[in-house]
């Protein structure tokens, strides 16, 4: 009964428990324990590796622009990082508060990789994340404005239970973006949070978004519920190169 046992496994999609029972029955040390405690071996792997698929599925469905992760953050290097209140975000309390994270800061310095480590760690807690350059997101709503499909597109990203929006305030908004930002960030308020990253600090925001009204209702529904990073130093980018090593040869010698 061991091959058909076995087909039916793979036939309910459990290759890991399917393989897992192949390996018992090759290990003779499998012998000394009870059906229970094999069997309680099988539902382990099995478990553990849908909950790894599972995993695998929201980082790409999330779309993050590093394979970054907080484990490996460098808290070493002076730009301003404090350790209390990374060990504070990476529990994921403030998601489960609906609470948001702003990270700004010079170019270089991080903000990106922050972001994405906390959108990791989000999705590892089992948490929906979505990454989405400004620009690319607004542009991607004009175009479902475009094609009629614009509510069912802002329905999509309020069900994303994380929305880390990377490159803030780099160009003025128009007319119809300023609408389609503020349709996002009002359908978030309240219901999940939102990771900001930008150069741009928040006092400069108003001239982006580039109409009062607009920027006051936008600000008030980011800023006032959330955590801030404020980042400084040189660009880690630079601090981590590796300098150009140059071989020069002495006059008249070959080289």
């Amino acid at each position: 009964m061991i091959n058909p046992t076995i087909e039916k496994l793979l036939a309910m999609r459990l290759k890991t428990m399917a393989d897992r029972f192949r390996t018992q029955l090759g290990d003779p040390n499998m012998a000394a324990l009870a059906f229970e405690e094999r069997f309680a071996l099988l539902v382990d792997a099995q478990h553990a590796a849908m909950l790894d698929e599972a995993l695998q599925q929201r980082l790409r469905r999330a779309g993050m622009r590093q394979a970054a992760c907080l484990e490996n953050l460098d808290l070493r290097a002076p730009r301003g990082l404090d350790r209390a209140t990374i060990q504070s975000l990476a529990t994921g309390t403030w998601i489960r508060q609906h609470l948001n994270v702003l990270i700004t800061g010079p170019a270089g310095v991080g903000k990106s990789w922050i972001a994405c480590a906390l959108g990791n760690q989000a999705a590892r807690d089992g948490v929906t994340v979505l990454y989405k350059r400004l620009s690319r997101l607004l542009d991607d709503l004009a175009v479902a404005r475009i094609a009629g499909r614009q509510a069912r597109a802002l329905a999509a990203i309020a069900r994303v239970k994380l929305l880390i929006l990377d490159d803030w305030a780099m160009i003025k908004l128009t007319t119809e973006q300023r609408r389609d930002l503020m349709e996002v960030i009002d359908d978030r308020h309240g219901r999940a949070s939102t990771i900001i990253a930008t150069q741009v600090p928040v006092e400069g925001w108003h001239d982006m978004i580039a109409d009062q009204t607009y920027a006051d209702a936008i600000l008030d529904r980011l800023v006032h519920n959330a955590h801030r990073i404020e980042l400084r130093g040189e660009s880690m980018r630079r601090r981590n190169a590796k300098p150009e090593v140059i071989h020069t040869t002495e006059p008249g010698k070959d080289k």
